[in-house]
């Protein structure tokens, strides 16, 4: 068995036998039933906790005293453990260290006996009181007792720690309550160091007296919140005697002692207010809910019963009160046979208070005031418990005279949230619910049905839809008292706890919620509803439709919604789902069924499907053209305009004038703006032209880039041709011959139309075409002589027209005609012949000179000779140049003649490389043939003439000095494939 410390230490890091929940068998056994059935209603699988810790468990610490026990203490936190014997000794125990208890001596006269012991909140100070009023102070870290020599002669019943002025080595200004009734106030100080300083209190003072009955309890709290009044802190202090609680609210402006007589001297003329509970018991016991910060419950131990209630720290007055919802727990006697049993000491947790008989130990809960936990306590083996002490950390501890009993706490707030329920705290319920969701189901169940009952609809739904009642049930509720508001109200709030993967369920509340507000809409129409009312509702509906989830739950039962939707006649906002739901063409169709165009071209325009508008054009082209090109040009590439070519068809321009054609105008924008080079786009454009009245677009469409000579035009011309001849475009149409080249056609047709128009033709024909010119001036001219009669204009032509002369004209002049009208150009005809003989002579004469010096040249060239000394060397191979036969350039550069051919074929086409190398093997067949025969004459000519033409292709210029080295002044010395290998050379 582990020893006292170690139990200790176990019990605090929540190591216990399980057990069941010690509310099995208390009063809310009822409540668990009905939460079993309403596990069952709900579809939650139940998981009973059959292992569960039980709330409140005993154990009993093995520890054998080697005296009795008189009384213990424990620190605020748990540390610091006080047993004081029946031997006059105290023994302190370090939990942190418990292998190590501190035995030490209070007095060594036997006659003395401890009455009790207080151990500060820090476990740095103890007060031992005796019963003969002689009393002790003990500086915890040196265990060295000292008489409390102002004291002495006062049975200390009380003491109360002012936990904001306790130091290590001082307790601060402190308060005792004594057993006559009167509080003190004191400081004790260690003073360490003094040995013959026999008394530790600085000072002692009276500062209140309650009446005869001894100070059972003692409390000093700072209130948390600043006060009002600065350099003032403000303190609440509580007095307990066996029959009445005292309360003292106040102000301390001093730092002298008596730190509290300014607080307890306001209550010398003011009337004191206490709480009176009259009994004959001699004792009484005030605790708090221990708390490392401000308390917040208290409870007063009397013989009519627990005093319980809460401490509400404001800023009361002095006459004001810190507790609050205060009531008298029911009476914790039990009565036997002879007796009434009253409880020897209370400890208070955060639900429960803990009373400690003699012969038992009980735990009530201050919410219900329910016993919850009975452990009986045999006395013939404890001898009677003693006491009980409690930390804000670790369990109880209650002690008889030779045993010492752990109650351990384990969870107790876990059951709370029923009692909550039964008592119709719903809030504090789901508080305590919240991290079980089985419970959290049945208060929110339970708090639906409260308010479903009181009529509260709404509330009551939107917690309806919290919870795992069947989905069913639920909704016949509402349908049953006809709260149309309220069943929506859950089926929204049903819908958004469902998951995404519950497709069905979402599609079914929705559905149903479209239903319902349809419905109020239709109500609210029939019965002529304020505008305001519908106008909320529709905003209701919309902005239910708008939610993603509802979008999303929609996307695959969109046809659903649409049928529900038109079952009701509501064109608004069936209209706004589909604009919701993407569906485009479904709304643009309903527009043009409604025949409300500009509607549909609205919505067209501000979606981005290029085939809807493909789709729709052709209708609404007929109604807003003007409105529908502006749509497309601002699609620009966006859209084909191939596509459109359609609905261009469809448009019926209702003005002349091809400004106001909006189909020219889109047709010029892809043609103009954006370079659409699409043959139909241009076909088609120029198809309109052709129907104009003006052919000034025509002409203009025709001459902007299109049908140059350099370049395709984008139409097809045979086609233009066509539609311009069809249309009587006869300016057109030569403009068209002469694109094709076609400009004996195009000359003839513009001679009906202009004769400028046909000079502008003659002179497009390439210069080189000579005939073909002068054929179309010939024309041009007969024209004007035999049609226009105008021989003056013909003659004017000859200017014109270099190829024309007068002779060429003169046969297409009448038989009888004047010379006066074409003299002069006769006369200029005659002269230029004269002039061109004359200019010919001249070139005769310069050509005649000219051959004369070029044979001279070439005698000279004959007789012209180079001097080669015996030391030259070649300059490709540098081996001396005699050794065979060489070439010498007047640059004095010689080579031999191999090399020369071997440097040059580097830089000779294809074609001329193949011709050397033909040269040079008919070369040497030639020779061996004229060797083999003896034949000199002929042959020798022939090879001549062949080394001739090899000397015109590879000696016609220097390699060094000509051209060949001038071209190849960019390349590199070194051939880039052969780089690698030079480099290698090197390294």
């Amino acid at each position: 068995m582990a020893n006292i410390f170690e139990q200790y230490q176990q019990a605090e890091s929540g190591s216990g036998a399980p057990a069941s929940s010690s509310y099995g068998s208390g009063p809310y056994r009822g409540n668990a039933e009905q939460l079993q059935e309403q596990v069952a209603s709900t579809g939650y699988v139940e998981t009973r906790r059959r292992d569960e810790t039980p709330i409140f468990d005993r154990q009993i610490i093995n520890f054998n005293p080697p005296a009795s026990v008189l009384t213990i203490d424990i620190s605020a936190n748990a540390a610091t453990l006080v047993l004081a014997l029946a031997d006059n000794h105290v023994y302190f125990i370090q939990l942190t260290n418990p292998q190590e208890p501190v035995r030490v001596s209070v007095t060594r006269r036997t006659e003395e006996k401890i009455h009790k012991v207080f151990l500060d909140n820090t476990g740095q100070h103890l007060i031992v009181a005796m019963e003969s009023g002689e009393n002790f102070y003990i500086h915890c870290p040196t265990r060295k007792p000292k008489s409390l020599a102002k004291a002495k002669g006062i049975v200390i019943e009380s003491v109360a720690w002012n936990r904001s002025k306790v130091t290590e080595t001082s307790t601060g200004e402190i308060l005792i309550g004594s057993s006559k009734g009167i509080i003190y106030e004191t400081d004790i100080a260690a003073h360490e160091g003094k040995f013959f300083d026999t008394s530790a209190e600085k000072y002692w003072k009276q500062l209140y007296q309650l009446g005869p009955e001894p100070v059972t309890g003692l409390l000093v709290e700072k209130f948390p919140r600043a006060p009002s009044m600065s350099g003032e802190k403000k303190y609440f202090i509580m007095a307990t005697t066996p029959s009445r609680l005292y309360q003292f609210i106040g102000h301390v402006t001093t730092t002298e002692p008596p730190y509290f007589q300014w607080l307890f001297s306001n209550y010398d003329t003011n009337a004191l207010k206490f709480v009176e509970l009259p009994g004959s018991l001699n004792y009484s016991s005030l605790q708090v809910y221990p708390s490392d910060a401000v308390p917040h419950t208290f409870a007063w131990l009397t013989e009519p019963g627990v005093y319980y209630g809460s401490l509400d720290f404001r800023d009361q007055g002095p006459q004001d009160s810190v507790t609050s919802n205060c009531r008298l727990l029911r009476s914790p006697t039990q009565t036997s046979k002879t007796s009434p049993q009253f409880p020897v000491a209370i400890a208070l947790t955060e639900f429960h208070a803990l009373l400690l008989f003699k012969d038992r130990f009980e735990a009530i809960c201050v919410l219900n005031d329910q016993v919850v936990y009975e452990k009986p306590i045999n006395p013939r083996q404890t001898g009677g418990m003693r006491g009980m002490v409690h930390a804000s950390r670790g369990g109880p501890l209650a002690y008889a005279e030779m045993r010492l009993y752990r109650y351990k706490v384990s969870r107790e707030s876990r059951d709370i949230w029923k009692i909550y329920l039964e008592q119709g705290e719903y809030e504090k319920a789901k508080d305590y619910a919240k991290n079980d969701p089985v419970q959290m189901d049945y208060v929110l169940t339970r708090q639906a049905e409260h308010l479903f009952d009181e009529k509260k609809y709404d509330q009551s739904a939107a917690l309806f839809a919290m919870t795992q009642r069947m989905f069913e049930e639920v909704a016949l509720k509402f349908l049953r008292v006809q709260e149309r508001e309220p069943l929506k109200t859950f089926l929204l709030k049903k819908f958004n706890s469902l998951k995404r993967e519950d497709k069905t369920q979402q599609t079914m509340l929705v559905t149903w919620l479209i239903e319902i507000y349809l419905t109020q809409l239709g109500e609210l129409k029939d019965k002529n509803a304020p505008a305001e009312d519908i106008l909320r509702t529709q905003r209701h509906f919309r902005d239910f439709l708008r939610q993603p989830r509802v979008k999303a739950c929609l996307d695959s039962s969109r046809n659903v919604a649409y049928e529900l939707i038109a079952s009701h006649g509501n064109t608004e906002d069936l209209v706004f789902f589909a604009m919701l739901m993407q569906d485009f063409e479904r709304v643009i169709s309903h527009y043009i069924q409604q025949q409300a165009y500009p509607a549909a071209l609205e919505v067209l325009t501000k979606q981005s499907d290029v085939k809807l508008v493909i789709k729709f054009s052709p209708i609404l082209i007929k109604h807003c053209p003007t409105a529908l090109v502006e749509a497309w040009i601002s699609l620009d590439k966006k859209i084909d305009p191939r596509f459109l070519i359609p609905a261009l068809t469809h448009y019926e321009p209702q003005s002349p004038n091809p400004q106001a054609n909006e189909a020219i105008r889109y047709l010029e924008y892809c043609v103009h703006k954006i370079g659409n080079k699409d043959m139909a786009i241009h076909n088609y454009l120029l198809s309109l032209y052709a129907k104009l009245e003006d052919d000034t677009a025509l002409l203009h469409f025709l001459n902007l880039n299109q049908g140059q000579l350099h370049s395709e035009p984008c139409y097809d011309i045979k086609y233009a041709l066509r539609q311009c001849a069809e249309h009587g475009r006869a300016q057109a149409c030569v403009h068209l011959y002469s694109t094709m080249g076609l400009y004996e056609e195009a000359v003839d047709l513009a001679l009906n139309v202009n004769v400028d128009l046909a000079r502008l033709i003659a002179n497009k024909p390439d210069e080189s075409d000579e005939a073909l010119r002068k054929k179309l001036w010939l024309k041009i001219a007969r024209h004007v002589v035999e049609q226009e009669k105008n021989i003056k204009k013909a003659i004017l032509f000859l200017s014109e027209c270099d190829l024309l002369k007068i002779e060429d004209i003169l046969p297409f002049f009448p038989d009888f005609v004047t010379i006066d009208d074409f003299k002069e150009a006769i006369c200029n005809a005659l002269q230029e012949y004269n002039e061109h003989i004359e200019s010919l002579k001249g070139n005769m004469h310069a050509a005649t000179h000219s051959a004369q010096g070029i044979r001279a040249d070439i005698q000279e060239m004959r007789n012209k000779y180079g001097v080669v000394s015996a030391s030259e060397n070649c300059c490709i191979c540098s081996y001396p140049l005699l050794t065979r036969s060489f070439y010498l350039f007047p640059c004095q550069h010689v080579y031999h003649s191999d090399c020369l051919i071997q440097e040059v074929l580097q830089h000779l086409s294809a074609k001329q490389k193949k011709r050397v190398l033909e040269l040079q093997g008919r070369v040497a067949q030639e020779s061996q043939a004229a060797a083999a025969a003896d034949e000199t004459g002929a042959v020798f000519s022939k090879v001549e003439q062949l080394k001739s033409e090899l000397d015109d292709i590879v000696a016609a210029d220097c390699v060094f000095c000509g051209e060949v080295m001038i071209k190849s002044i960019d390349k590199p010395f070194i051939d880039p494939k052969e780089y690698d290998d030079v480099l290698r050379s090197w390294l």
